[in-house]
């Protein structure tokens, strides 16, 4: 009798831990506010190369793309992945409506036209200058004469904008301009993701970054405004791919470094 009591409690733990470890259905209002059309439209930004970037095949690959795909498995809805150059670009597409799902940074200025899931990733925005350049520390670039390079609309920018006192922002059409831009236009100074900072810095030589960072990224999940219940899943479904490892796993194979899983925390 005492086996027997034993059996049937381990019978019903194992029972609550695979209950626990399977993804609760989503309600039927998330499944119509984020299919809409039949299908889930997921922006991919490829302005962000910590989110997503064309794989060998042409085809979009990343994180954001890892996301998309498994949110639309479980809403049971076919995922269309609709490609964008720039994180203003992507904006510009949910507010018209074009887009059910973007992958966007944080900021008070895009909460007016969306609702945010709590951040899945951290990443750090960062300065590059010439190598042969005086500037030493991100607060020395904040000042008279110094023009500034950064993607229109992007994380930077809006930041920037608002934090900037005495030197110049020069917008480009996409993040990925950058450099090219700064160099082209002999600016002083270049703004955007760290990575893509780095990688554009071995690519044309002669230039460095600026020790640190200047701001700090939390990238979201975003939906049009006033989708509450499908912001509700969505924030609920990034928690759990937080807690399981997904997005660690997802940076780790494809090769992304220096990008944190943010900690858990409540919808924006």
């Amino acid at each position: 009798m005492l086996a027997r009591r034993h059996f049937c409690a381990a019978a019903a733990a194992a029972l609550l831990a695979a209950c626990a470890a399977t993804p609760s259905s989503p309600p039927a209002a998330a499944v119509a506010e984020l299919g809409a059309t039949g299908k889930l439209r997921a922006a991919i930004n490829y302005g962000n190369p910590i989110l997503a970037n064309r794989g060998p095949d042409g085809q979009p690959r990343g994180l954001s793309v890892d996301l998309a795909r498994e949110a639309g498995r479980r809403l049971g809805l076919p995922v269309e992945l609709v490609t964008f150059t720039s994180a203003g670009n992507t904006v510009e597409a949910m507010k018209a409506g074009k887009v059910d799902l973007a992958f966007v940074a944080i900021d008070p200025v895009r909460a007016a036209d969306m609702d945010y899931t709590a951040p899945y990733v951290i990443i750090e925005g960062a300065y590059a200058v010439r190598s042969a350049s005086p500037l030493q520390r991100n607060e020395e670039v904040d000042r008279a004469g110094t023009r500034i390079a950064v993607g229109r609309g992007s994380a930077y920018d809006l930041f920037l904008t608002r934090e900037i006192k005495a030197a110049t922002l020069v917008r480009t059409p996409t993040s990925p301009e950058v450099v090219d831009a700064f160099l082209a236009q002999n600016l002083e100074v270049a703004a955007g993701v760290k990575q893509q900072l780095e990688m554009d810095a071995k690519r044309v030589g002669g230039v460095r970054l600026l020790p640190g960072r200047f701001m700090v990224i939390e990238q979201a999940m975003g939906v049009p405004k006033g989708r509450k219940a499908a912001q509700a899943w969505l924030s609920s479904y990034i928690e759990e791919q937080k807690a399981s490892g997904f997005v660690a796993e997802a940076l780790k194979r494809h090769g992304i470094e220096g990008a944190a899983v943010a900690p858990p925390g409540a919808a924006r």
